[in-house]
């Protein structure tokens, strides 16, 4: 391909390509839990935008492309709670889903995070197992969204930055 994907804050004029993104991304775990109505699925244009008003969005792109998208959001208790994170199928397997979430977890500890939460289908191996590798943890909570559907629960801390710790 010759260019380098970056990541970088999404803004409205993102939108259309992240849910084009979102729709291909979820295909595949529509078919390994047999429902293609999973919100990402059928999340519409308006709501995908009022989305993006809300904490911070993160997309990865290849050129003008949007290859990747994150989002975050810290609650009132210090979570950080993480969702919408997809890479485009063609450039998975290549560190990309690591990058997108270590950026927005950066940026997500900038604003007093304690700690991350994120939640990921059951049967999602190649998510549970990007997950486990950057330090995520089951909490022992499920959701049933579905008749097929369970999501796990996982999080870890903050990781307490060195040279923060070390200036207090």
């Amino acid at each position: 391909m010759g260019m380098s994907v970056t990541i970088a804050a999404a803004d409205e004029d993102d939108a259309e390509q992240i849910l084009k993104l979102q729709y291909l991304c979820y295909q595949s775990e529509a078919e390994l839990y047999g429902d293609y109505s999973l919100e990402p699925l059928t999340q519409s244009l308006a709501a995908l935008r009022a989305e993006l008003g809300t904490g911070r969005v993160l997309v990865a792109r290849l050129g003008t492309e949007v290859v990747g998208s994150v989002r975050g959001a810290v609650d009132s208790e210090g979570t950080a709670v993480i969702t919408g994170l997809i890479v485009h199928p063609r450039l998975r397997r290549h560190g990309l889903g690591g990058r997108l979430l270590g950026a927005i977890e950066e940026q997500l500890a900038a604003e007093s995070a304690v700690r991350y939460r994120l939640a990921v289908g059951r049967r999602s191996e190649v998510s549970l197992r990007l997950c486990r590798e950057r330090g995520y943890a089951p909490t022992g909570g499920t959701e049933q969204v579905s008749r097929a559907l369970t999501l796990v629960t996982l999080e870890k801390p903050v990781a307490e930055v060195p040279a923060l710790a070390a200036s207090h």
